[in-house]
């Protein structure tokens, strides 16, 4: 297995994303050594929430269309409900989310994020968890849906809610390092 250190991984987000979603897998992942890109529609700062109240801001460090997929090692993609929401109308993060769960590296969404993987139409016959309002969602895109802290099915990771993030980051660490196993 390969040091985290050698990773680059890739964050989607925009305006609305849950402030704990992003920020401590961010910071876990750059605490291990990985180099960290957000990636936005947009450069300008994208607004974090805490829940329902206005969280903290933070700048892009690309837009969506300069993303080059062979790139990363792995994909995160926060929750709350704006971000997913907002972003699962953006044809450039949906075919950016369905093309690199083509590639077979690591891909992980949270709470209501797994919204983005049914408009990508990854998530026919693999068992996914996220937030109780999106199940429906997902079971009607062909998913097998359960409520677990987190699910790893291939290389799809999913958690339910910000309690999860701990064991959702160990997840996404252990897939990135063996999928770069896989790749060496």
């Amino acid at each position: 297995m390969l040091a985290l250190e050698e990773s680059r991984i890739l964050i989607i987000a925009t305006d609305g994303f849950e402030q704990s979603e992003l920020f401590d897998p961010r910071q876990a992942l750059i605490d291990a050594g990985a180099q960290v890109v957000l990636a936005s529609p947009d450069t300008k700062p994208i607004q974090g929430m805490k829940h329902d109240e206005k969280g903290d801001r933070i700048t892009p460090d690309i837009m969506l269309e300069a993303v080059k997929i062979a790139e990363y090692d792995g994909l995160i993609l926060p929750g709350g409900v704006a971000n997913p929401d907002t972003l699962r109308m953006d044809e450039k993060a949906v075919a950016l989310i369905r093309a690199f769960a083509e590639t077979g590296k690591p891909l992980a969404a949270i709470c209501h994020a797994p919204w983005l993987l049914v408009e990508a139409d990854v998530v026919r016959g693999k068992t996914v968890t996220s937030w109780p309002s999106v199940r429906t969602d997902l079971a009607n895109a062909g998913a097998q849906v359960v409520d677990q802290p987190v699910v790893i099915d291939g290389n799809i990771i999913t958690s339910r809610k910000p309690d999860d993030i701990p064991a959702f980051v160990a997840a996404f660490k252990k897939a990135v390092g063996e999928s770069q196993t896989v790749a060496a």
